[in-house]
C-alpha cells in the first residue's frame, strides 16, 4: 500500500511539470537528482578550459544544487563509478584528507582505484561513440592523471565534491545531451549473457517483469545514513524466505522501485514544506486532488496545522487566523471552501534504523478526517482562559518535556509518538504524562502549556475510557476528585504563606514540598496545615480582611476532602493535582485582574 501509493504519486509529478519553469518536478526513469556543485569544461580535445561553479548562491552560504543526473550507483564498500558524473574520487582521482595532522599540510589524497573504475568505465562506453561532447569527456578522461589536481584551476574547495561535466559553448551538460542520455538507458539494459530474474511485480502487478535485485538509496531522513537507506532489503539469510534472496523476496519491477524512491527523495527535501521532523522521525505528506493546486492547498494547511511558520511574519499572519478556526473546531468547508473533505491525504512517518527505515506511521485517510483530529487536539489542550496567543506547534509541545527547554534533550520516541497521536487521533502516549510529571516536580515549572498537555492526556484518556474522572478546562470548585481537590489546596496554602511571609521568601512550599505532596500527600499536608494556622493569625493582624477570604478558600476546598489524605497517587492522579494547583492560582490572578480594573466609588 505506501509503495503503491508512493509510486502512483512519481507518476502524478512526472505528468505534472512545474508551472513557473515547465520543467519536471521529478527526473524520468534512470535518472536522479543529486547535489552538484562545479563543472568541467571541457574543450573539443578533452582540455580542461575551465571550472564553473553551479552552486545555489541564493542563501548566504553556497549549497550544492540539485541537478537530474544518470542514475548513481548503490555502493557501500564496493568501487562502482557513476556515469558522466560523480565526486572527486572517482572523477579526478583525490579525495579529502581526513588525519587532521596532515590535512593542514596536505588536504587532499590519491585515488587511484576509484579513478582506474571511472575510467574503465568510460572508456569501454564511450570507446565507439561519435557525440563531439562525449568523445571530449573521453579524451579528458584518458589524458587525466591526479597529480594534476594541484594545478590551477583546481582549489581545496573541490574536493569530494559532486561534479558533471560540460562541452565550451554549450548551454547543456554532457550528460544532458540527447546521444548521452540514449546510451545510459542503453546500458541500464542487461547485457545479452545476463541472468534477468523476472516476476509479477507487487505493486504495478505487471506480469513478467524485471525485478529490481537493489532498490535505489532514500536520503533525506533525519539521522539517517548521509549514503542512504532502504525500506526494502534483505542482506542476511535470516531476512530471506522460501530459499529466496534480495529482491526476489519482495518482487518489486526496476521501474516501481525507481518510481517510489524518487517520489520519497522529492518529499522528504526540505524546500518542498512537505517534510517535517520531529525527534528522529521524519514526516512526509501528500495529497491527491482534483487539480494540482488543490493538492498544493490542502499540503500547505497540513504543514501549517502542525509547525506555524515563525521566521516568516507575513506568512504567520496569513496562516495564523485559519489555525485559530481550527482550533475552534470549525468545519473544513469554513476553513478552506475550494477544499473538498474527500480530498485523499497520505501521511508516512519515517525514522533510522541501522541501513533500513523504520516505518512509525502511515496514514491514508481524507483530508477532512485529518482535519478533525488537528482541531480535537486543539480542543483537548484548551484551558480557561486559552494559555497561547497561537496554536502551539508540535514542537514547542514537546520542549515542553525537555530538560533544560533544549531541543536534544527531547526524546526521539515520544516524538514520534506524540505526533502520531495528534493525525490519527489515538491516545497521547503514556510516557508523554510520566515526562511532564517529572519535568515540574525536577524544575518546578508549571507553565501553561504543560498544564495543557497534562489535561489534554487525561481529558483523551476519559473520552476513550481508559480513566473514569473528567478533567474540567478551568477550575472546577465542585470537583470531588482528590488529587485535583488537593492540588487546589496546596495552592491555596501557598496563597496564605504568600500572605504571610510576602514573596520575597528564600522558598515557598511549592519549592520545597510540591514533589512530595503531589506523590505521597499523606506525609505532608498534616504539617502544612498546622503552619497554615500560624500564617493565618500573622495574617489577621495586619490584613484581617484578606485572612477572612483565604479561610473561606481554605475552608471550601477542605469541605470536600476524603477523612484522611491519600498515602500515594498514580501518574494520572499526579497529573490531577498539577492541574488543580495551577487553576486555583489562575483564579487569583483572575481575581486581582478584575479588581484591578472594576471601578470604586471615588473613580
Amino acid at each position: 500500500m505506501i509503495l503503491t501509493a508512493l509510486n502512483d504519486y512519481y507518476q502524478r509529478l512526472l505528468a505534472n511539470p512545474d508551472p513557473v519553469s515547465g520543467l519536471a518536478k521529478v527526473p524520468p526513469y534512470g535518472f536522479s537528482e543529486q547535489q552538484i556543485s562545479y563543472c568541467l569544461v571541457l574543450s573539443k580535445e578533452g582540455v580542461l578550459v575551465d571550472i564553473e561553479d553551479v552552486r545555489d548562491t541564493s542563501d548566504k552560504k553556497p549549497k550544492p544544487k540539485l541537478l537530474s543526473v544518470p542514475r548513481p550507483e548503490k555502493r557501500t564498500s564496493d568501487i562502482k563509478s557513476n556515469f558522466l558524473w560523480d565526486k572527486t574520487a572517482y572523477l579526478l582521482g583525490v579525495e579529502g584528507n581526513k588525519d587532521k595532522a596532515t590535512a593542514a599540510i596536505n588536504p587532499w589524497l590519491t585515488a587511484e582505484k576509484t579513478l582506474a573504475a571511472f575510467k574503465v568505465l568510460h572508456e569501454q562506453t564511450l570507446a565507439t561513440v561519435e557525440d563531439v561532447g562525449l568523445l571530449a569527456v573521453k579524451q579528458f578522461v584518458m589524458q587525466w592523471n591526479e597529480e594534476r589536481f594541484c594545478q590551477q584551476p583546481f582549489i581545496a574547495a573541490h574536493i569530494d565534491a559532486n561534479i558533471v561535466f560540460k562541452l565550451d559553448g554549450d548551454l547543456c551538460f554532457v550528460h544532458e545531451r540527447p546521444v548521452a542520455q540514449a546510451l545510459w538507458l542503453k546500458l541500464m539494459q542487461p547485457a545479452e549473457d545476463e541472468v534477468v530474474n523476472t516476476g509479477d511485480c507487487l505493486i504495478t502487478g505487471q506480469l513478467d517483469s524485471p525485478l529490481a535485485r537493489l532498490h535505489p538509496a532514500i536520503k533525506g531522513v533525519y539521522g539517517g545514513q548521509s549514503s542512504g537507506s532502504s525500506i526494502v532489503s534483505f542482506n542476511a539469510e535470516a531476512y530471506t524466505s522460501y530459499g529466496k534472496e534480495q529482491g526476489d523476496n519482495a518482487p518489486i519491477s526496476e521501474a516501481a522501485a525507481f518510481g517510489y524512491t524518487t517520489a520519497l527523495n522529492y518529499l522528504l527535501r526540505r524546500n518542498n514544506g512537505q517534510c517535517i521532523s520531529i525527534g528522529d522521525t521524519s514526516t512526509v505528506f501528500w495529497a491527491v486532488a482534483a487539480d494540482a493546486a488543490k493538492a498544493s492547498e490542502a499540503e500547505s494547511l497540513f504543514g501549517w496545522m502542525l509547525n506555524m511558520p515563525a521566521d516568516d511574519a507575513g506568512q504567520a499572519a496569513q496562516v495564523k487566523p485559519v489555525l485559530e478556526k481550527i482550533a475552534q473546531g470549525k468545519p473544513l468547508a469554513e476553513i478552506a471552501p475550494d477544499l473538498a473533505e474527500g480530498t485523499r491525504f497520505y501521511v508516512l512517518g519515517l525514522a533510522p534504523n541501522a541501513s533500513r527505515l523504520s516505518i512509525r506511521y502511515w496514514m491514508d485517510t481524507s483530508f477532512g478526517e485529518l482535519a478533525k483530529h488537528v482541531a480535537q487536539h486543539f480542543k483537548d489542550l484548551a484551558l480557561d482562559p486559552l494559555p497561547w496567543r497561537e496554536p502551539p506547534s508540535v514542537w514547542r509541545l514537546l520542549i515542553q518535556t525537555a530538560s533544560q527547554g533544549k531541543s536534544e534533550n527531547i526524546s526521539p520516541q515520544l516524538a514520534g509518538e506524540l505526533l502520531r497521536s495528534i493525525i490519527t487521533g489515538q491516545r497521547y502516549p503514556r510516557m508523554l504524562l510520566a515526562q511532564l510529571v517529572q519535568r515540574i516536580r525536577a524544575d518546578g515549572d508549571l507553565s501553561d502549556l504543560r498544564v495543557a498537555l497534562l489535561k489534554a492526556v487525561l481529558v483523551r484518556d476519559y473520552r476513550k475510557g481508559f480513566i473514569k474522572e473528567e478533567i474540567p478546562m478551568g477550575l472546577d470548585e465542585q470537583s470531588a476528585l482528590p488529587a485535583y481537590r488537593l492540588g487546589r489546596l496546596f495552592a491555596v496554602l501557598e496563597r496564605i504563606q504568600e500572605g504571610a511571609l510576602g514573596k520575597d521568601v528564600n522558598a515557598t512550599i511549592a519549592d520545597r514540598y510540591y514533589g512530595t505532596a503531589s506523590s505521597v500527600p499523606y506525609f505532608v499536608f498534616p504539617r502544612l496545615l498546622a503552619d497554615c494556622k500560624n500564617h493565618l493569625s500573622k495574617i489577621r493582624k495586619d490584613k484581617p480582611g484578606y485572612a477572612v477570604n483565604l479561610n473561606k478558600d481554605l475552608a471550601s476546598v477542605i469541605e470536600g476532602l476524603p477523612s484522611e489524605f491519600p498515602k500515594h497517587f498514580s501518574i494520572e492522579q499526579q497529573g490531577q493535582f498539577a492541574i488543580g494547583y495551577y487553576h486555583q492560582k489562575q483564579s487569583y490572578f483572575t481575581k486581582k485582574a478584575e479588581s484591578d480594573t472594576t471601578p470604586t466609588s471615588g473613580d
